[in-house]
């Protein structure tokens, strides 16, 4: 089975955009494409879960109840976007943990770091959800690009700890979702969605997919709800860099992943870790 989860956070959030908006900028506007992108899984019989960024809930609680009722999970995106390696937020982290259980009634057991900013730094965080009965955690990408990833990470599900965020280690009760890679001209390349959706060719996207299913260990993808929503994103110019990144084929996202959708199955985190928690939590991890 492959997992689906959707970065649910405004077009202003992500981090190569967010420097060049002003607070007065700053209209939320994403929620107005909740039911375009609930349509898409719906009518693929999908599941997928929506890491949310909790400023949006608390502006549109709505949104909650939206996606709870069709059957998807709600996951942890921090309150505003915050990379988790930033300066003196491990002091905040819990208070907004506190403030998301809040929002979703204690329905949240996941969580991703906004940029997949997990790293040896942040790996602080893994006691904080613990703490606050989190079960997974989906933040780690097994391959180096120039904004993330940690490259030695093990690529199938593993028990993650503080001490050791790159291997399974016996002593984690949290389990970690790493996103998929492939290799690509030789070299170990993210996979899993948002940008590389839109840059690779979809052939490439597939069979990485396929070459997961082949070992029996479950494919993660990501997408923003920007990507798919390109509509509700406001005309800003950008670095020329930060530009490419943000927009390269944006208009091409939502017809590729709903030819995934049409031709793979997907479901949510929470779904696969009850149908798989005594196996993910024991010492019968396939380690790859």
């Amino acid at each position: 089975m492959n997992l689906l989860g959707i970065d649910f956070e405004d077009w202003y959030h992500p981090e190569l955009v967010e420097p060049f908006v002003t607070e007065k900028e700053k209209k939320p506007a994403m929620f107005k494409g909740l039911d375009k992108i609930l349509e898409l899984l719906r009518k693929n019989d999908s599941q997928a879960t929506f890491f949310t960024v909790g400023e949006l809930l608390e502006s549109n609680p709505e949104i909650l109840d939206k996606i709870i009722s069709e059957g998807h999970e709600i996951g942890f995106h921090t309150m505003n976007h915050t990379r988790l390696d930033s300066l003196n937020y491990e002091l905040e982290f819990e208070k907004e943990l506190k403030e998301f259980e809040k929002l979703t009634n204690g329905k949240s057991i996941g969580f991703r770091a906004p940029t997949f900013s997990l790293n040896k730094k942040s790996s602080w965080i893994i006691d904080e959800l613990i703490k606050n009965r989190y079960k997974y955690d989906s933040s780690i990408m097994p391959a180096k690009s120039s904004m993330y990833g940690i490259p030695n990470a093990q690529k199938s599900p593993y028990r993650i700890t503080s001490s050791n965020i790159e291997k399974d280690d016996p002593n984690g009760t949290l389990v970690e979702f790493p996103l998929m890679v492939t290799k690509f001209l030789g070299k170990t390349i993210p996979a899993a969605g948002g940008f590389y959706l839109r840059f690779l060719p979809l052939k490439i996207i597939k069979n990485a997919i396929r070459s997961y299913q082949k070992i029996n260990i479950p494919s993660t993808l990501y997408i923003h709800s920007w990507e798919l929503t390109p509509e509700y994103f406001p005309k800003i110019k950008l670095p020329t860099k930060n530009q490419f990144i943000t927009f390269h084929k944006i208009e091409k996202t939502f017809s590729k992943m709903n030819e995934l959708l049409e031709e793979f199955e997907f479901t949510s985190f929470e779904t696969h870790y009850k149908k798989n928690m005594n196996e993910l939590l024991s010492k019968k991890f396939k380690k790859c």
